[in-house]
Formats: structure tokens, sequence, C-alpha cells
């Protein structure tokens, strides 16, 4: 009984340490970028779009597939940069060990 007991605790300290953990994520702002910085786009450690910047000269009338493109890479950079920094908490939460196939989080 004293093993289980043991046990409980490590997995009640570990399920606090992931909401502390899921805590800090939600607080953070994850930026990404394309055309070497003209397109910025800020997202929560939600992955919730919080800002875009766009820079004046990339703004033409006559070639708005190109801007499109920008602001759909400089999105994908920020997801990408949340989903390492979100993989490297949870490694810091779960000591290293991974978790089943499938199961992300935060999102």
């Amino acid at each position: 009984m004293k093993n289980l007991a043991g046990l409980m605790k490590q997995a009640q300290q570990m399920q606090q340490n992931m909401q502390e953990m899921q805590t800090r994520l939600e607080a953070m702002e994850i930026r990404g970028e394309a055309g070497a910085g003209l397109v910025k786009v800020t997202l929560s450690g939600k992955g919730e779009m919080k800002g875009i910047e766009i820079d004046p000269k990339l703004i033409d009338p006559n070639d708005a597939e190109m801007l499109q493109d920008l602001i759909v890479a400089a999105h994908r950079d920020a997801k990408s940069r949340l989903e390492t920094l979100a993989a490297e908490e949870m490694q810091k939460v779960t000591g290293g060990i991974s978790l089943p196939p499938g199961m992300k989080l935060p999102f």
C-alpha cells in the first residue's frame, strides 16, 4: 500500500505540473515571421492569432497573392514555434516520458 500511495502522490504532482505548464503556455505569445520579417504573426499559447504585422512595402493591390502566401507562411512559422515550445515544456513536466501517439497538449 505504501507504494500505491507514493504512486498516487506522483500522479497528483504530475497533474499539477501539467496544469501549471498549460497556464504558462496560455500566457505566452509566440511570433512567426515570413518574407525576412516583413510579415509577422503573433499567436497565443493556445494557438489563437493575436496579431499580424505587415510591412507597408508589401501592400500592393496588384500582387495580393504574394501577401496572402506570406501571411500563411508566417502563421505556419508561429504555429511550428508554438508546437516546439509546447513539446519542450511537456518534456520538462513528464521528465522525458513520451505521450501516447496522437495525444497532443495543450491543443
